[in-house]
This record gives C-alpha cells, sequence and structure tokens, in this order.
C-alpha cells in the first residue's frame, strides 16, 4: 500500500515536475495541445497507462485544453504513485 508523502517530499517532488503544482491533497497539471484530436489522443495515451499502473488520475478536457490531476484517493493524499504517474503524463505529453 502507498504511503502518503510529506509536505516537503511533495515540494521535493514538485522540484522535478516544473509543470506541476499542489492543490490541496493532490498535484495537478494544465496544458493545451495543438488541436482536439490532439488532446484527446493524449488522453488516450494517459488513459492506457494510467490502467496499465491501476493508478489513474482525473481528467477534464475542455476543446485544447487538459487538466490532469493525481491524488491517490484511498489514502486521502498524494503518493509516489501520484508522482510516477505525473512523471509519465509528462512524458506523454512531450511525445507531440
Amino acid at each position: 500500500m502507498a504511503e502518503l508523502l510529506s509536505d516537503a517530499e511533495v515540494e521535493a517532488a514538485l522540484g522535478s515536475l516544473p509543470d506541476w503544482q499542489r492543490a490541496g491533497a493532490s498535484i495537478t497539471r494544465t496544458l493545451k495541445c495543438p488541436t482536439f484530436p490532439a488532446a484527446i489522443a493524449l488522453v488516450d495515451r494517459v488513459a492506457a497507462a494510467a490502467e496499465s499502473r491501476n493508478h489513474h488520475p482525473d481528467i477534464d478536457i475542455r476543446w485544447r485544453t487538459l487538466t490532469f490531476t493525481c491524488a491517490t484517493h484511498s489514502m486521502g493524499g498524494i503518493t509516489d504513485l501520484d508522482v510516477g504517474l505525473a512523471r509519465e503524463i509528462d512524458r506523454l505529453a512531450a511525445e507531440d
């Protein structure tokens, strides 16, 4: 079972995730894709990665703007699972 990260651990992780910010008990990133189909393609890639990890982000889709929010709901906060998923989302977003 994943353990909650301390505030200091979250801040340290965010130091290597410059596009992410803390939002209470989660971390979040908003990005714009060049087109709506590109946004949906990124969501599809993130969905596949999340499914393989059995750890899923909340995803808000607004035309070309996507917001990903990662939190370990069962733990009530941010764990290494969220940091790892954020890194994977960054990697997948960089493919575009």
